[in-house]
């Protein structure tokens, strides 16, 4: 979380500085500030809240300098105010962070005693005042390379000095950081989003390194302060324009690009012609992998938990699924023959990163699907997976999470076919119908005024469930996500046939409850389980798909029917509503559904 714009220019930087706040804020939006050095003085300018009431500020008009940083907050030690937005400066070193300082409280004690004084409650602040240390007894190389060994946990810094009126030093260590390059100045951003509005030559730090960005040069260093030589990317710029257009916010954008969307990811992995997919390049022999481990956080993680049922469906691979919050911690043993596959909308998760991380230590086979193909999962990874939905700047994602499943799918009928355990003609057959998806999706997308008048009753009542058996179980527990996320009241996914073992004593007269139940092999037993919520007074909204035989139940409060299609294919689709549901339960509410309360897009720290 949290995002960080440093710009070094010959010109004046503060309203490019905002500018790219505004383009971060997506990752922290509790509190924002900047910081600019002219005349051998740091001017600070720092407010509660986002961006527009930084803009307000009318010290912000006046901030000159040519070089500065700025940053977006999403609060971890402190709460959400001006003092504690970033950046923290003492009298000569002012700084950004995103991270968590794990021994600051050990840190702060040793400064106190140093006679430092602190202003703030944030981890961040010791950083400020032990560079300001030991650049008392240091030349600025060596105070950098001392202060970061000295620092435990993560943190992605920018960092601009009284002295030295022309200078930015960059560092990273768990969280992302990158260089642009412009003409009469360079960049450093947490984002490559950000820094595309203004140039697409970026490098990216790898762990451990930092970098000293001038107008006219930049130079890099490994954690030991040894000089180091890094390759400039060039990315394509066609991304750098992202806005809501007609939209009133970016998730209903981004809720209905999905068939265009999907259309892209499926061009670019299914050859129609040929009737195969072509995924390229996979670096191991099929017959080296005997089993998966699916990682993933949030989203991402019911992503990878819908990717085990079709697994289980299509191969006879072993399959496990982690939280990766989990996985890093347990006492995993490795298999040399594990595919161990990280799943990932920013690429930049930190739980998730460092679960990849740990399998790369240990040597193991690792695959990454990734929104962010610049990403340090995907830069990280042995072999890549890119979604290709383009920049998702909703927190709560949609098209992402369709993105990361059709890749997955398309994954499992490659290795599928390839260990010779579908049958060629159902193989083809699979893959006519993946092409036809995306018109199935722009169909099941008008349900607008359905679902506008049944969000009100999940707004009023003081919880909800979502059911689904089989491939439906992931996709009502990424619908009560949503909801969560979005409209803040309470919301729970369950397997159907889990109710009778404990949480049906939470169903009261009233209450929503939302049933998957497509018509595949799961349906007879999924319709008995909600018949058993409605002898319970729940009101039922049942999700399935169209057919000529009726729904065998009574008493359903409303129905909607998505489009037809093969079982594997269904989750696609049953996804759509409750994109929708938990859209419109915000919007009726008020609410800021592009930047819900206490969460950001990418979750930089852990």
């Amino acid at each position: 979380m949290c995002g960080i714009i440093g710009i070094s220019s010959n010109k004046s930087v503060s309203a490019n500085i905002v500018n790219s706040l505004k383009k971060l804020e997506y990752r922290g939006y509790d509190s924002v500030g900047l910081a600019t050095l002219s005349d051998g003085v740091i001017n600070e300018v720092k407010s509660e809240g986002r961006v527009n009431s930084l803009e307000q500020n009318f010290d912000i008009k006046n901030l000159k300098g040519n070089i500065g940083i700025g940053h977006v907050r999403w609060a971890t030690h402190g709460v959400p105010n001006s003092i504690n937005a970033h950046p923290h400066s003492s009298h000569n070193v002012s700084v950004v962070h995103n991270g968590i300082i794990e021994n600051s409280t050990i840190l702060k004690k040793f400064l106190i005693n140093k006679g430092h004084n602190f202003k703030s409650q944030t981890d961040t602040e010791v950083i400020v005042h032990l560079i300001t240390e030991n650049l008392k007894t240091l030349e600025l190389e060596e105070a950098i390379t001392k202060t970061l060994k000295q620092l435990h946990g993560s943190f992605a810094l920018g960092i601009v000095f009284k002295d030295i009126p022309d200078l930015i030093v960059g560092a990273r260590r768990g969280s992302p950081l990158a260089v642009g390059y412009g003409p009469n100045e360079n960049y450093l951003g947490s984002d490559s989003y950000a820094l595309k509005a203004m140039t697409n030559k970026i490098t990216y730090l790898d762990e451990g390194e930092f970098c000293l960005v001038k107008k006219d040069q930049v130079l890099f260093f490994n954690e030991e302060g040894k000089k180091i030589n890094k390759k400039i990317l060039e990315l394509s710029s066609n991304e750098a324009n992202y806005d809501k257009g007609d939209f009133k916010h970016f998730m209903a954008k981004e809720i209905e690009e999905q068939p265009t969307t999907i259309k892209t990811c499926i061009k670019e992995y299914v050859d129609s012609l040929n009737k195969d997919i072509n995924i390229l390049n996979f670096p191991w022999k099929i017959n080296e992998i005997k089993s998966i481990t699916l990682i993933g956080c949030g989203t991402a993680y019911h992503s990878c938990l819908l990717a085990k049922y079709w697994f289980e469906e299509l191969t006879t691979l072993d399959v496990t699924i982690d939280i990766a919050s989990e996985f890093r911690y347990r006492k995993n043993r490795f298999k040399k023959d594990a595919l161990y596959i990280f799943v990932s909308q920013s690429g930049e998760t930190a739980d998730t990163y460092a679960a990849l991380d740990l399998c790369n230590k240990n040597k193991m086979k690792t695959c990454s699907i990734v929104n962010v193909i610049e990403s340090s999962i995907a830069r990280d990874s042995n072999f890549v997976l890119p979604i290709h939905c383009g920049p998702e700047i909703g927190v709560a994602s949609t098209k992402a999470f369709l993105g990361q499943i059709l890749v997955l799918y398309i994954l499992i009928l490659k290795l599928s076919s390839l260990r010779n355990e579908i049958d060629i003609k159902l193989y083809h057959k699979k893959l006519k119908d993946l092409i036809s998806l995306p018109s199935l999706v722009e169909k099941t997308l008008p349900h607008d005024n359905d679902i506008q008048a049944i969000s009100p009753t999940f707004n009023e009542a003081k919880g909800s469930m979502f059911l689904g058996r089989g491939f439906s179980y992931p996709i009502a527990l990424e619908g009560a996500l949503k909801l969560k996320e979005l409209s803040y009241v309470h919301a729970e996914g369950y397997p159907a046939g889990e109710m009778k073992h404990g949480p049906l004593a939470l169903i009261e007269e009233g209450m929503p409850v939302v049933v998957l139940a497509p018509r595949d092999d799961y349906y007879k037993k999924t319709i008995s389980n909600m018949q058993e919520v409605i002898a319970r007074g729940a009101k039922v909204l049942l999700i399935t798909n169209k057919s000529k035989d009726e729904v065998v139940s009574e008493n359903i409060w409303e129905t909607i029917e998505v489009e037809n299609t093969n079982n594997d294919l269904l989750p696609f689709l049953l996804t759509i509503p409750l994109q929708k549901l938990a859209y419109y339960s915000a919007l009726k509410k008020g609410y800021d559904i592009d930047k819900p309360r206490n969460l950001a897009k990418s979750v930089t720290v852990e």
